[in-house]
């Protein structure tokens, strides 16, 4: 029996950045795989782009919200919107930064090592492709070691990679409830797991696989707001989940 997974794709005047193209192919390819693309209120062409790459496909589904919520509770809802038990569901960023081919490659991974929770990393090293700005990375590695170091405590390198796969029966217990943050989501997902079956539970069953390749967009929706508010979101969810 194939394995089946709901990719959720949140998008925020991604009109310019969809890649309709590269998402029919897979349609064709893998029939296992259906995208739920959640229009998170955008004011450009997103929406229409949306409807025509959606049209008459069973694969490709779309959610439109009338007002911009975050990619937080955009993904939340696209869980929570998915139309059939799957086994596993999963989200990537709209941009296709993390390529389409290796959302197969943490299925599979899943699925082969029985794994709940698979997270993409992009982890440099010899032999695979990792684009991305000097300036980002040091600000990503300040972030994620603070994340690691005073929160998760559970060595967990790259938290905020935009792509991840979970077992949907885990997923629908995570996404149950809005989320404290609106960038930092990834992080309370792993601290509901953390808080629900413990940390040993955490250690063999979320597992971090190196992507093969990754690239810097650029373009973040990240503002400058969003990263001055960062010491007080790290208060909150450590308050709110210890």
């Amino acid at each position: 029996m194939n394995t089946t997974c709901a990719i959720i794709v949140p998008c925020f005047n991604e009109a310019s950045r969809i890649d309709s193209e590269k998402f029919r192919a897979v349609e064709k390819q893998n029939k296992t795989i259906t995208f739920y693309f959640v229009n998170d209120g955008s004011t450009d062409n997103t929406k229409g782009i949306l409807d025509e790459l959606c049209k008459s496909s069973n694969c490709l589904n779309v959610l439109h919200l009338k007002k911009n919520v975050g990619k937080a509770e955009a993904v939340r809802r696209g869980v929570l919107n998915s139309k059939m038990d799957y086994d596993y569901v999963g989200y990537l960023d709209a941009d296709l930064s993390t390529p389409l081919k290796e959302i197969d490659r943490l299925l599979k991974f899943a699925q082969d090592n029985h794994k709940n929770f698979v997270m993409g990393s992009r982890i440099k090293i010899v032999g695979n492709a990792i684009d991305r700005r000097l300036k980002r990375h040091i600000s990503g590695r300040i972030v994620a070691t603070i994340i690691d170091s005073f929160i998760l405590k559970l060595g967990i390198y790259d938290t905020q990679c935009g792509a991840k796969i979970i077992d949907y029966q885990l997923a629908k217990e995570l996404f149950k409830d809005p989320f404290k943050t609106k960038w930092l989501f990834d992080v309370e997902l792993i601290l509901r797991t953390k808080l629900k079956y413990g940390k040993a539970y955490c250690l063999e069953n979320i597992v971090e696989v190196p992507l093969l390749e990754w690239q810097d967009i650029g373009q973040s929706k990240i503002s400058y707001l969003d990263i001055l508010k960062l010491p007080s979101d790290f208060i909150k969810i450590h308050n709110h989940y210890k």
